[in-house]
């Protein structure tokens, strides 16, 4: 218990520390776009469903490369995505309505939210936990029926799935959401009036022209150089068995919990933090026990990423035994006897033969 309230208010200090860096004159500062859905006639084209499918492409594209560099079939990749895409999205969706119920359910689930909005998924909010978790289990579905093992499929897409995360961030931006404490540094994010959230210590909306920490950059940046370290990691050591994908884990674990320390949107709190701290504390927890188990047990890569590479090719037909003659009894040894027998014969008629003769 001691650790469980140490923690949260070891936590709470860093934003503080954070913000007391030298500060500059916010001359200079990240504007938000002014626009976050266009129309071709009357369909909408919104930039968060835009910055969402080009993560996933990226993804696919940057897997389907590393996959065939471990052996594998590009198109496996396809029919995976298949499975693995939408089971993300209602994963993803399934877990930020979970971790933020009060627009959709009301405060401690009275039913004083709007339930029918857990479906606009254009409006935003999709959880990266709940995405990887029940991506996984589509992408199981994927590598079964493609006969490949899921940790070769896991290592493989690592990488990418941390490029599509900081792409689709950039949705996050344009939405002018999930924002950080307000800042006076000179990369400070400028939000319009209309998406100042209220301040958590007063419950009165910030001031027009406040600025803030740009979470959204933050988790950019710090994506990109972590999948970066992943590409490092992997070329250096020949990860394999999953280790790439625990890695991952680990890696963004570690940015998660600091950036989501500065955020000030809703949020369900356990014990004082934000419950995604806690799921990011656990998880980098986990990951890494995991890392150092599966580093002992498997040093070297998976020598191909096939469920049962014998069964490649397929299987030679049994032997077919030649068939013996029906009027044959016994064995081939009792066969042959047939053909010395008529030598006998035949010798001894020509014994005859030279007798008579």
């Amino acid at each position: 218990m001691t650790l469980l309230t140490a923690l949260p208010a070891a936590l709470h200090e860093l934003p503080a520390a954070l913000s007391a860096l030298p500060q500059a004159p916010a001359a200079s500062q990240i504007p938000s776009p002014g626009q976050h859905t266009w129309y071709l006639g009357i369909f909408p084209v919104r930039a968060y469903a835009l910055a969402i499918l080009a993560g996933i492409v990226i993804a696919v594209w940057m897997t389907a490369r590393r996959w065939k560099a471990r052996g594998g079939n590009p198109d496996d990749v396809l029919e995976i995505a298949f499975w693995a895409v939408p089971f993300g999205i209602v994963g993803g969706r399934i877990y930020h309505v979970l971790s933020s119920p009060e627009r959709y359910f009301g405060e401690n689930f009275s039913g004083g939210g709007d339930p029918v909005k857990a479906l606009y998924v254009w409006e935003g909010g999709l959880g990266i936990w709940g995405a990887v978790a029940l991506g996984a289990v589509g992408a199981w579905i994927g590598c079964r029926r493609q006969g490949v093992r899921l940790s070769s499929f896991a290592d493989a897409v690592a990488p990418g799935l941390l490029v599509a995360q900081a792409v689709g961030r950039l949705g996050n931006w344009f939405n002018q959401e999930l924002y950080g404490r307000p800042t006076e540094l000179p990369w400070g994010l400028h939000i319009d009036a209309e998406y100042l959230v209220p301040n958590p210590a007063t419950g009165v909306a910030y001031p027009e022209g406040t600025l803030f920490h740009p979470t959204f950059l933050y988790e950019l940046l710090w994506n990109l150089l972590m999948a970066g370290v992943l590409l490092f990691l992997d070329r250096r050591f020949r990860l394999g068995h999953g280790r790439v994908f625990w890695a991952y884990v680990l890696l963004y674990t570690l940015g998660r919990v600091w950036i989501e320390m500065l955020r000030i949107d809703d949020a369900e709190q356990v014990l004082g933090l934000r419950l995604n701290v806690w799921t990011s504390i656990l998880l980098g927890l986990a990951a890494l026990v995991v890392s150092i188990v599966l580093a002992r047990k498997f040093p070297t890569r998976e020598e191909s990423v096939r469920l049962r590479p014998e069964d490649d090719e397929p299987p030679a037909g049994p032997r077919a035994e030649p068939e013996p003659d029906p009027g044959v009894e016994g064995t081939g040894e009792a066969e042959a006897e047939p053909e010395e027998g008529k030598t006998a014969a035949q010798e001894e008629s020509d014994a005859d033969a030279s007798v008579r003769t």
